[in-house]
């Protein structure tokens, strides 16, 4: 079946019609179907369509995705494919896809569709009383708990397919992450541009000034900050790592080691969730900027060693509580995070907040998301690698 994307009624906004985005984006199903391509000779004369039979086409599974990036970093949005994923909470309905659907997220993470490095978003209906709808987000180890750089692209897309009745000013939605209750906002600015922001869940400072000794490498020291997942924050001018592209090698072993040996030393509980209580990343800061109005950079090295190409959602979350706990930054005092590829996002914390028991601030997110492209994957039963594989 289509999951909640192509049925409205699971959504709770009353103009919100998901089924806007296959149809403003996408060709009728049967058009799509029967008609993969259409191309021209090299002669430019004589358009030709490629072709299946309809016997053959029921050979096929099919998955359907928009795909877009905020700040350069991917995220394929699965429109169409997933069966009906169960549970009565986000994180229920997480661990249903990783016990009995997880062949479907390697299958459209993982080469030959995907890549190391792609990100993925499949939208479900709303589960708790103030939500439009909720997401589940995928990457190429599994499923994170809550995804920045995913909101920002999933509310930018929905707003420019129509899929979120914009009106002319701006509007509030709420979505259910497996981290809590994220706030987002869309407006349009004086030229008709879309624009996303979001109000993070509660993020804070949970561990300052640690060091572990990382095998290969030695001592690091650390903070640990949990915005919406929990990062180990390491200095990377004061160990002496280039956050530069050209040492993107050298980043995502160093930044597995850390996690790795931090993971084995210092343990996470988070004070609500325990399938929140673990370990997402490691995230390099530097000073050293291209940008000259940037506080800063991050790389952060994800998962099974994922480069996110933004300056990540959830990073800049935990970065802006530590820089808050630290006394380094105000309230509302909007700070510039560049990427390994120079991307930025705008991060503040734009109130403090308690959360069981402790000290947090709510941080607010802003980037830029742009569509990409559609696509309709298809899955040949017969094919030997149609579980996908991952390659470095």
């Amino acid at each position: 079946m289509w999951v909640g994307i192509l049925y409205t009624h699971v959504f709770k906004m009353k103009p919100f019609c998901i089924g806007n985005v296959y149809e403003i984006l996408l060709p009728k199903p049967q058009e799509l179907l029967y008609t993969i391509s259409k191309y021209y000779r090299w002669s430019n004369k004589n358009m030709q369509s490629i072709t299946i039979s309809p016997e053959l086409a029921s050979h096929f599974k099919d998955f359907v995705t928009i795909d877009a990036h905020t700040e350069g970093e991917p995220l394929r949005i699965i429109i169409s494919g997933y069966p009906e994923i169960k549970g009565a909470t986000i994180l229920e309905k997480r661990q249903y896809m990783q016990q009995n659907l997880d062949r479907y997220r390697k299958l459209l993470m993982h080469e030959p569709r995907g890549h190391a490095d792609m990100y993925g978003a499949l939208i479900t209906e709303a589960v708790t009383p103030e939500a439009d709808f909720g997401v589940l987000f995928l990457h190429n180890e599994g499923y994170s708990s809550m995804c920045g750089h995913g909101i920002l692209a999933l509310v930018k897309v929905m707003c420019q397919t129509g899929a979120i009745d914009l009106g002319q000013e701006s509007r509030i939605i709420k979505i259910d992450a497996p981290a809590g209750l994220i706030t987002a906002k869309a407006y349009r600015d004086p030229q008709g541009k879309t624009h996303a922001s979001f109000k993070n869940v509660d993020s804070w400072a949970d561990a300052l000034d640690c060091s572990v000794n990382v095998e290969g490498f030695g001592e690091v020291r650390y903070d640990i900050g949990f915005g919406g997942a929990y990062y180990a924050y390491v200095d990377a001018d004061a160990h002496g790592i280039s956050c530069g592209q050209d040492n993107v090698a050298q980043l995502i072993d160093i930044g597995r080691r850390i996690k790795l040996a931090v993971m084995a030393t210092h343990p996470l509980v988070h004070p609500l969730e325990e399938e929140l209580s673990f370990l997402y990343g490691t995230i390099f800061t530097s000073k050293k900027v291209t940008n000259p109005e940037a506080h800063s950079r991050h790389v952060c090295i994800f998962a099974d060693g994922e480069v996110d190409r933004s300056p990540t959602g959830t990073g800049v979350a935990g970065r802006v509580a530590l820089l808050y706990a630290k006394g380094e930054v105000e309230l509302n005092a909007p700070l510039m995070i560049e990427s390994i590829v120079d991307g930025r996002m705008i991060v503040s914390a734009s109130a403090v907040s308690e959360f069981h028991g402790k000290q947090a601030v709510i941080p607010e997110v802003s980037g830029r998301s742009y569509i990409t492209g559609k696509h309709q994957f298809f899955i040949d039963s017969d094919d030997v690698f149609q579980n996908g594989f991952m390659l470095r």
